[in-house]
This record gives structure tokens, C-alpha cells and sequence, in this order.
């Protein structure tokens, strides 16, 4: 048996030999077996919640972009509209970016520069501005609908609408003020406002 402090027995040596060339020849080492080029566009990212979505380039599902994996590779944060390429992995609840291999902000879109009309339907307001609850509002799914109260319609709000006013995100039980008018699906806003200092209704 050698003296030298920095021997080894052979075993563990050429095993972690071998562990190692594995890992230099395959690129596997922490990397998911599954893994695909994903080329896209920023859907929404919010540092807050330390997650968004992108959307890719050939239809394919949106993919979960966490904030871990964006300061992993040296960026802070992403703005809706910027172009992205990442490694993606399948998960239990979709696709998930591993690496990002290319950030392009320079397409990014602030929310004062969204377009009028992204929503396919423009809305013309038949009525005033009147109040409604949220009844429900799904932020990844970029709609919610509104009820004025039982008996009435309720009416369809598109994430796009609540932009153009300033608005990020609906919760249930909120009050607001809204213009509406017909759309294809019935009752769709075309104006919301925040009501100041308004508490969630009891019902």
C-alpha cells in the first residue's frame, strides 16, 4: 500500500474514472434524459411568483419558465415579447425550460405599449360604467368572467382588456367598474376600472 496521501484505491479510482468520461461523453450528468431545443416568445413572466411561460414558435404547449433557472444562467428577469430559445423537459405538468441558451429582449413589449385590440373581437360599450364582482379569473388561461349580481349575464373580461387599464390580475370576490358590450361569446367588457378602496364582496 503507497504512502502517498493522495493515492486511492484502485477500485474507487476507475470508477470514478469511468463516472466521469460517462458524464463528459453523454452531457448527462444533471441534465434530464429528454430534453429539446424550444425556440419562442416570452407569454408572461412575473418575478414576484419567480415563474412565466413561454410561447414556442411551432404551437406546441407553453412552457414553464422558472426564475431559478433564468439567474442560473446570468439573466434577472424576463419582459412579455422577448425571443427565447431554451433545453426543455417534460414534467409531470408539462414542459419545463432546463437551460436557457438565448435572451433577446430587444422584442420585449411594455405593458403601455401593448396594441388596442389583441383580444380578435373588438368591443363596442352599449352601457355605462357600471359596477360588477369578479366571479372567476384565471391569469394563465388570460380570461375571467364578471357578474353584476343574480339574474344577470355574466360577463366574459380577456387579460388583454385589463392591460390596456393597468390591471395585472383579477382575484375573486374584487369589485370593479366595467363598460361592456356584445361580443361573440355574450356580455364582454371593454373598459375595467378598479374600484379605490373597495373590500371583496361577502358573496
Amino acid at each position: 500500500m503507497s504512502n502517498d496521501p493522495g493515492s486511492e484505491p484502485a477500485g474507487s479510482r476507475s470508477s470514478a474514472d469511468l463516472d466521469a468520461r460517462r458524464a463528459e461523453t453523454e452531457g448527462e450528468a444533471e441534465r434530464p434524459l429528454d430534453l429539446i431545443e424550444v425556440a419562442g416568445r416570452i407569454k408572461w413572466f412575473d418575478v414576484s411568483k419567480g415563474f412565466g411561460f413561454i410561447v414556442p414558435d411551432d404551437g406546441s404547449p407553453d412552457v414553464l419558465l422558472h426564475v431559478t433557472c433564468l439567474r442560473r444562467d446570468g439573466h434577472q428577469g424576463v419582459s412579455e415579447g422577448a425571443r427565447i430559445v431554451v433545453e426543455a423537459a417534460r414534467r409531470a405538468r408539462g414542459w419545463q425550460a432546463f437551460r436557457v441558451l438565448s435572451l433577446d429582449q430587444s422584442t420585449a413589449i411594455h405593458p403601455s405599449e401593448l396594441p388596442m385590440a389583441r383580444t380578435h373581437v373588438s368591443v363596442t360599450p352599449t352601457s355605462g360604467l357600471e359596477t360588477a364582482v369578479v366571479k372567476w379569473f384565471n391569469r394563465l388561461r388570460g380570461f375571467g368572467f364578471l357578474s353584476r349580481g343574480e339574474g344577470t349575464p355574466d360577463i366574459f373580461v380577456h387579460m388583454e382588456t385589463l392591460r390596456r387599464f393597468g390591471i395585472a390580475e383579477l382575484k375573486p370576490g374584487e369589485q370593479v367598474l366595467v363598460r361592456y358590450g356584445d361580443g361573440s361569446k355574450g356580455a364582454m367588457a371593454a373598459e375595467v376600472r378598479l374600484v379605490e378602496g373597495a373590500l371583496p364582496a361577502s358573496h
